[in-house]
């Protein structure tokens, strides 16, 4: 088997940028007591300026007073954490989070799918930059390996176990994973490597070290099996975005917004679904009760554009009552995905948009009364055979004779004379339940111009049958 460790060194400093519309802004994340707080985390701008994880703030703010303060969010770190879990998973099914700060992949049976392992790399790195996390990638033939060994390289690929304990044996002590008590007691004993460690008699390593020594080097060599727990993506996508300062227009919002969705996208793609509708919650700075903002579709859909177009639309609807401090996205609804087909080679211009796409559009620009469907009505009158309808795949009408795709909003008098009958006549009797009684021949007709008409004559019992009247034209 092949594994590949993903070390995520600046989770919750990643979570902060992420949000950020100005990532290149000075940033710190603090944490401590008021009487002492003390820099956690700092970004490349912030560094410029002498700024340093460990540094006391009061130190800091003597250094410098342009940048910009974050407490530091221990539990941003578990759910980005799981949130990667969810996207590692579209490309294995085995990711285990058995390390903090890190992914666990295994790759061997990904490779046939997703290319060598130059490609798949080259893949995985620039996936992980456009969602906004900075990392290190190490793939070696065992998950511990391959952790132990991104504490020192990135980029490395060990192939085999003989260049994979070569690799190894260079490795100082204190980046094995080593619990602190037994790294300081054999640097006391002068070993620096772990080639220095494998030299002495494994005897005397088990007299003098517990049991969990020679556990973890069995491990890292791979000559110990590890059980991993591997991860199970929920069943539901929930996230949210705490804003740095209050928002009172929609186009401040749409920068959150954006990373929203393409949040959703990327945990969609890792469980092989779409999603049929989510809802936004704009979490207020009173404290009142949440704007909801309903997004709904027809079909399943998780390309990261059309959802964050759809979301934009239904937001740039709602009215902001007053600042908004947070927004929240949860999504429920996520059945299976089934992709649109399409011809080898595009007909459809390069600018135009599918039809599918342009349809959720404008339901979320105009509202969803404002697209309908037609679904066929069980009802043989032809003015009510028909009717709007917001299904996606409307039924299809069980009748077999043929009928207009244009019916005129009321019939008209036929003024052509003497046209050709193609078909006809079709009695329908129908409608004495609803007052709509109605006794009609139909014809299908050829006018004189060569177009075809569907025409009826009204029949009555007492009464001579009326004149043709045009209901419909066949295209």
């Amino acid at each position: 088997m092949r594994w590949v460790c993903i070390v995520l060194p600046q989770l919750a400093l990643d979570a902060v940028l992420r949000a950020s519309d100005i990532p290149q802004a000075p940033l710190a994340l603090v944490s401590g007591t008021p009487q002492r707080r003390v820099l956690q985390a700092v970004n490349d701008a912030a560094r410029e300026l002498g700024l340093k994880p460990g540094q006391s703030l009061t130190t800091a703010l003597a250094l410098s007073r342009d940048f910009t303060q974050v407490e530091y969010d221990h539990g941003a770190i578990a759910r980005l954490q799981q949130f990667l879990a969810a996207w590692a998973y579209s490309f294995s099914s085995q990711v285990s989070l058995r390390y903090p700060r890190a992914l666990l992949l295994e790759i061997e049976s990904s490779l046939a799918l997703f290319g060598p392992w130059p490609r798949f790399e080259a893949r995985l790195r620039a996936e992980l930059t456009a969602l906004g996390f900075r990392h290190r990638l190490v793939a070696a033939p065992n998950p511990v390996a391959a952790r132990m060994l991104a504490n020192a390289y990135d980029g490395l690929a060990v192939a085999d176990n003989a260049a994979l304990q070569q690799v190894l044996s260079a490795m100082p002590l204190s980046r094995l994973g080593l619990d602190s008590k037994t790294a300081s007691a054999l640097t006391r004993m002068g070993l620096r490597t772990l080639q220095q460690v494998l030299a002495l008699p494994r005897h005397t390593l088990a007299k003098r070290f517990d049991a969990g020594l020679l556990l973890h080097l069995d491990s890292l060599l791979g000559q110990r099996a590890v059980a991993l727990d591997c991860y199970q993506p929920p069943e539901h996508f929930e996230l949210r975005i705490e804003l740095n300062f209050d928002v009172e227009s929609h186009q401040a919002l749409l920068f959150p917004l954006r990373r929203l969705t393409s949040d959703l996208a990327a945990f969609l793609a890792g469980r092989d679904s779409g999603v049929l509708g989510f809802v936004l919650y704009l979490e207020h700075v009173d404290g009142g009760v949440h704007t909801q903002v309903d997004v709904g579709l027809l079909s399943a859909e998780r390309e990261a554009t059309l959802l964050f177009e759809l979301a934009r639309g239904r937001l740039e609807r709602v009215q902001v009552s007053s600042p908004v401090r947070a927004v929240r996205l949860l999504a429920k609804d996520l059945p299976a995905f089934v992709p649109e087909h399409r011809e080898l080679f595009e007909q459809r211009p390069q600018q135009s948009v599918p039809w599918l796409q342009l349809r959720e559009r404008l339901r979320a620009r105009l509202g969803d009364e404002a697209v309908q469907g037609i679904q066929a009505h069980a009802d043989h009158r032809p003015e009510c055979a028909w009717q709007p309808h917001a299904s996606s795949k409307p039924a299809l009408p069980g009748v077999n004779a043929p009928r207009p795709g244009w019916l005129l909003p009321e019939p008209q008098v036929l003024r052509e004379r003497a046209p050709q009958i193609l078909a006809g006549p079709e009695r329908i009797e129908s409608g004495w339940w609803d007052g709509g009684d109605v006794r009609r021949d139909y014809y299908l007709l050829l006018t004189r111009s060569g177009q075809r008409v569907w025409a009826y004559r009204s029949v009555s019992s007492t009464d001579e049958p009326g004149p043709l009247m045009l209901q419909g034209w066949f295209s």
